[in-house]
């Protein structure tokens, strides 16, 4: 042990914990932890705006199964964090943000910048603490990380007083966390198998966090042995390869009307990580509350979400990973099952996939058509939240684990630092940003976060010059009274330009793949502005007056 301030502590247990790389916005009220990065061998990458920070830190997480670290300044800073704290506690993604603080001795008089954290994200993360004394500082961080992965994983925010971290102490660092998830006990793994046996119409609804690469290869091996067909919920289309014969498709937003039909007549749905929140269940239309007429078997994390809407004949504590390790693994009688239901229901699942025409001379189904056949089986896309999203939903096969990074949260702006993190953590791989206008601006300035650190990802900006998800909502609700959802945008691909990347408008199908050849070979961050008819509202809505 030897005397030192709090950010060098701060900055050697994140050490200890093994993180690589942190995102910030610099501020004066965490200046001795920005002192301690200085030293060290942790990565540190700035940010333009604070929620970016938290988006970066996110996706971080989700790439490495580790907490993603952002660090902020006090008040406006937190406040703008707050978006992507939100988003990775819908998520259920470890993450952990520091926040700079006033010092304790100005404490509760409304000083500069001043806010009570732990009432502001009480509701939005999963711990909320501060750091009053430096010799605490790494009992708090351990036990940051820990809570931050436990469990249903989630996000955890720790204030930081400007003379806490200033201070020296001399004290033992603390070693680095370990957790212990929650596994299946061998006769819950036989009711679950019989369960499915016993089923005519089974479904497999996998989603939710704390999944990795294994649990992934694991639910596909559970299908096969079994014979049940496997859905995903939103967002979450890359937990079992989308070619795989017992994949049938995504429960989320648009969902395909047979897969839809097929869990209203379902008389077991095993439901692993997802929480059949309202974009799950479209609505919660598709079971009853608060007992479904299906037979649910739910597998989750945290005790408390099992039959907080839908009450199920069995439920389990478990992670998703341990759950299918230990289902996968299971050694009983073989199944013979008829293939034919979900046989049946992949090939709905494939001409669900045959593209739709849409309105205009550049189509978005033509668009993710091609990427789907251009990309490798690793490439990365990421995206926020807009009708956009829907033809990625619709028309693309993801096939690894960990190639989609979206929002189930619904927050717009995700999707661009997202796929800068992502282009960092795994710079060898492809990375598409695929992004709407409105969407796109929210954190359109990380481009050129993208351009400092050479992140060459490709960004895909579908201009319709509106919010099309509210405009949308308009025509089904309000016909014909357009109020607030026009957009006016710069030239995207001068933007794109005037950061020192690589910028072209695309106009016409035809076009499409050699302008996505060329920003993939640009050797810098890439911008492809996509000019989309506006009438092409969504896979299956035409505006017939824009």
């Amino acid at each position: 042990m030897s005397l030192r301030h709090g950010g060098r502590i701060l900055v050697d247990q994140l050490r200890i914990q093994g993180v690589e790389r942190i995102f910030c916005i610099p501020g004066e009220s965490f200046l001795a932890a920005l002192d301690g990065l200085h030293d060290s061998d942790i990565e540190t990458i700035v940010c333009r705006q604070e929620g970016g920070v938290a988006m970066m830190a996110d996706a971080t997480a989700r790439l490495t199964g580790r907490p993603g670290i952002a660090f902020v300044t006090r008040g406006p800073g937190a406040t703008n964090a707050s978006a992507g704290v939100h988003i990775a506690f819908q998520d259920s993604v470890p993450m952990i943000l520091f926040i700079g603080q006033v010092a304790s001795d100005q404490k509760d008089r409304e000083a500069f910048q001043e806010v009570d954290y732990r009432q502001m994200f009480g509701p939005l993360a999963k711990w909320v603490a501060e750091i009053e004394s430096t010799d605490r500082i790494p009992e708090y961080v351990s036990h940051a990380f820990h809570v931050a992965s436990s469990g249903r994983p989630g996000p955890v925010v720790l204030a930081l007083p400007e003379d806490m971290l200033s201070a020296s102490a001399d004290v033992a660092d603390a070693p680095a966390a370990t957790v212990q998830g929650n596994g299946l006990s061998l006769q819950a793994v036989q009711q679950i198998h019989e369960a499915l046996q016993k089923s005519e119409k089974p479904l497999i609804i996998a989603g939710g966090g704390g999944w990795s690469t294994k649990a992934a290869t694991d639910i596909a091996r559970l299908a096969e042995q079994t014979g049940v067909p496997v859905a995903t919920s939103f967002r979450c289309q890359d937990y079992m390869d989308n070619s795989h014969d017992h994949y049938v498709g995504d429960v989320g937003i648009s969902i395909n009307p047979a897969l839809a039909d097929h869990i209203r007549a379902s008389d077991c749905l095993l439901v692993i990580g997802a929480r059949l929140g309202e974009m799950t269940t479209s609505g919660y239309t598709l079971l009853s509350i608060p007992k479904p007429a299906q037979s649910l078997v739910h597998i989750y994390p945290d005790a408390d979400e099992l039959g907080r809407v839908y009450r199920p004949d069995m439920g389990f504590v478990a992670g998703s990973a341990e759950a299918l390790s230990a289902l996968a693994g299971f050694k009983g009688e073989p199944v013979t099952r008829p293939r034919q239901v979900t046989m049946d229901l992949r090939a709905s699942y494939e001409d669900w996939q045959i593209p739709e025409e849409t309105p205009g001379d550049l189509k978005l189904e033509q668009v993710i058509s091609h990427l789907r056949q251009a990309l490798p089986e690793d490439a990365i896309i990421t995206n926020g939240a807009g009708n956009y999203a829907g033809w990625l939903h619709r028309y693309y096969r993801f096939r690894r684990y960990r190639t989609q990074l979206a929002p189930t949260s619904g927050s717009m702006g995700f999707g661009l630092p997202a796929s800068v993190a992502a282009k960092l953590q795994f710079p060898e791989r492809t990375v598409i940003c695929y992004a709407g206008d409105g969407d796109f601006q929210m954190h359109c300035q990380e481009f050129g976060t993208a351009c400092q650190y050479g992140a060459n990802i490709v960004v895909l900006i579908s201009n319709n010059g509106l919010y099309g998800t509210i405009r949308m909502h308009q025509e089904k609700h309000y016909p014909g009274r357009v109020s607030g959802t026009g957009l006016t945008n710069p030239d995207f691909a001068k933007w794109a330009e005037s950061y020192g990347g690589y910028g072209e408008t695309v106009t016409r199908d035809v076009d499409f793949p050699a302008a996505l050849e060329r920003a993939r070979q640009a050797g810098k961050p890439a911008i492809l502005n996509l000019q989309i008819d506006p009438r092409a509202l969504a896979t299956r809505m035409v505006l017939k007056e824009v």
